[in-house]
């Protein structure tokens, strides 16, 4: 086996694909232009990644120990419901105090396990014109506001932006790095 081989089939690159997020230095009018792209992309390529894949594919676990492709597409559903939310809040509240969800706990719901992904794809959908939408119309002075995550501590929507950013990449990496080891 090559060096090469044991690397792409490392647990870490499994869980990891693109790599753990890494917060911005800073931020600027770039920046958040390329996170917004990223998120108004996410639903059309998650929609290609998990194209043409069948039952037995989609309860496929994306790595040993992971969620399923199923699981993962109403995951990334069900987190990014949560941003959204979690960004009005912010730029309608005083650095408000969010209340963090059982994301493993959910993913396990029968909803998450058994429905169609089609259902999250068309949300998704949604979600996201409304979200760059909302994005897009953001001064200097509201990328600066945010809420605190009782678990991590303040966050402002210009690292929460970065943060989904990521979030869309690392999990439709998920699919199309399985579909390339499995052959799909």
């Amino acid at each position: 086996m090559s060096d090469l081989h044991t690397l792409e089939a490392s647990p870490i690159t499994l869980q990891y694909p693109i790599g753990k997020l890494q917060a911005p230095i800073e931020s600027d009018a770039k920046s958040r232009r390329q996170a917004i792209a990223v998120l108004a992309a996410l639903p059309a390529g998650l929609r290609s990644a998990v194209a043409d894949l069948n039952d037995s594919q989609l309860d496929t676990p994306y790595r040993e120990g992971g969620w399923t492709v199923r699981q993962l597409v109403h995951h990334v559903a069900d987190s990014h419901i949560n941003a959204y939310v979690r960004i009005r809040l912010a730029l309608t509240e005083d650095w408000p105090t969010i209340k963090p969800y059982e994301q493993t706990k959910w993913a396990e719901l029968h909803d998450a396990r058994t429905l169609p992904v089609a259902v999250s794809l068309v949300l998704l959908t949604a979600l996201h014109q409304r979200w760059v939408v909302l994005l897009d119309s953001l001064n200097d002075a509201d990328w600066q506001r945010g809420y605190v995550h009782p678990e991590s501590g303040r966050q402002t929507l210009d690292f929460v932006a970065a943060q989904y950013s990521w979030h869309s990449r690392h999990h439709t990496a998920h699919v199309t790095e399985l579909r390339k080891r499995m052959g799909w």
